[in-house]
């Protein structure tokens, strides 16, 4: 019986220039796993995320969702095809409550006319009786509904991670891709976080792909990883393989000796 794969790559990459970015990238992400994306500065992580979400266009290969390829589709139609997204660098309303910013998310899955919003007609009324509803709930899921009315960007950082998340869950993916989620935490925020990320995969159930340097975080949470360096695959393999891989040690992990 074959494995059902959520996220498929076949021989992506890109160039800019004369320079290749990535080269004959090929993941294959299970439903409901927990996935990896690792490797040096520079390796190419950040730059796959972009290819997976259409914010690059690929120079060569395919993107697959559940059996389906993302090729001349845009950014929003991938979003709604069942990939979401935070970043690195936080990116957030922050001008805007907590609440607002997840009914931010939601609103790309909701109908109805310019009309009907224009004029308050009863579809826009329901709609938005549907959004809020389902932005709190979201909110409760993730420990934040006491925080709904306040402004984000007055949550303390780790708070903001999650409700970053939460706001790329709003847009219903079967895959969210997670851009160093444990990046400026403290100690007891990755931990926390840790949890929250296992939570948000069973709760939801659905796929995670995420890059981050913290391999403590990494090795505690992946069922599988991929090692880029200089956009090339250096190593796949489950988190034992991959720090007892020499050449992943030699290019990233370094030695303890």
């Amino acid at each position: 019986m074959s494995k059902e794969y959520i996220l498929k790559t076949e021989n992506l990459g890109i160039d800019f220039g004369g320079l290749t970015a990535v080269n004959n990238l090929n993941l294959k992400i299970e439903k409901n796993q927990i996935y990896g994306l690792i490797g040096p500065n520079g390796a190419g992580k950040t730059t796959v995320f972009n290819l997976l979400t259409k914010v690059y266009e690929p120079t060569r290969g395919k993107v697959i969702i559940d059996g389906q390829s993302t090729e001349k589709m845009d950014l929003v139609a991938v979003n709604k095809l069942g990939i979401a997204r935070t970043f690195q660098n936080i990116r957030l309303f922050k001008e805007l409550s907590v609440l607002d910013n997840v009914k931010v998310g939601l609103h790309n899955q909701k109908e109805y006319s310019l009309v009907s919003a224009i004029f308050r007609l009863p579809k826009f009324g329901s709609a938005e009786k549907e959004i809020e509803s389902e932005a709190m709930e979201l909110l409760d899921v993730l420990g934040l509904k006491e925080f709904a009315d306040f402004k984000a960007k007055n949550l303390p950082y780790g708070k903001q991670r999650k409700l970053e998340i939460a706001r790329a869950l709003a847009t219903h993916p079967k895959i969210l891709l997670l851009d160093e989620p444990a990046a400026g935490m403290n100690p007891a925020e990755t931990a926390e976080l840790l949890d929250t990320v296992k939570f948000i995969r069973d709760h939801f159930q659905i796929a995670i792909l995420l890059i981050e340097h913290d391999m403590k975080f990494v090795m505690g949470l992946c069922e599988k990883i991929t090692v880029l360096n200089f956009g090339e695959v250096l190593a796949y393999g489950d988190p034992d393989d991959i720090k007892n891989n020499p050449e992943v040690i030699a290019a990233y992990l370094g030695s303890d000796e």
